[in-house]
């Protein structure tokens, strides 16, 4: 099974290009991922405010660690956000540890791409697309039934929305129709709520910016 690090990377990635789409959001979203696999793993509790540690004992993965390892520094108890923020400083790391995993398992594979014969730049293409299919297969079943998800689907599809990925799953004509139960979903999600708000935040100052420079 992939961590939802990995699964929400994988829809990131351009399949023709083999480049992330949105580096802001997604940086905020696999910060995300990290912590709901925390959680579903009973290793940190959420409520609507803070952040708790339940257990800093390691897992065995040493990106989890990693994550669990700061919040036991911590002398003090933090909000999600907080949390989100601060490890979000450490996302290209995130990424690229993501991105070998994903090559290790044989589903990206790296390339180096020459820009006007000078600049390298690094793409990684689909080896075997078998594992986006099914994440894609799952989330539109889900979205597309009124069945109720499970709390894994709940997680990822929180994600999705908050890292603005639905229209990679979804046609444009497919968009309107399935919206309000995609927000539907998302709510049930607490982590991926602060998420998403943390990056609309951060898009709304960079446009900010942009008009005031």
């Amino acid at each position: 099974m992939l961590s939802f690090a990995e699964e929400l990377l994988l829809l990131a990635l351009d399949d023709e290009k083999g480049v992330i789409i949105d580096k802001t959001s997604i940086g905020y979203g696999l910060v995300g991922a990290l912590l709901m696999d925390l959680s579903l793993m009973d290793r940190i509790e959420v409520d609507l405010d803070n952040l708790r540690l339940v257990d800093a004992l390691p897992t065995g993965d040493s990106l989890f660690d990693w994550v669990l390892a700061r919040i036991a520094r911590s002398r003090e108890t933090r909000t999600v956000a907080y949390w989100i923020i601060t490890l979000r400083q450490e996302s290209k790391d995130i990424e690229e540890q993501v991105l070998e995993r994903l090559i290790h398992k044989q589903i990206l594979r790296e390339e180096e791409q020459k820009i006007l014969w000078v600049f390298a730049r690094r793409r990684y293409p689909m080896q075997n697309d078998r594992e986006e299919k099914e994440v894609k297969t799952r989330i539109r079943s889900v979205v597309l039934s009124d069945d109720i998800p499970d709390s894994r689907d709940v997680v990822l599809i929180s994600l999705i929305k908050a890292c603005y990925l639905t229209n990679e799953i979804f046609s444009e004509e497919e968009l309107p129709k399935v919206e309000k139960r995609i927000e539907q979903i998302a709510r049930m999600d607490l982590i991926g709520q602060t998420v998403s708000r943390i990056i609309e935040s951060v898009i709304r100052a960079i446009a900010m910016a942009s008009l005031h420079p």
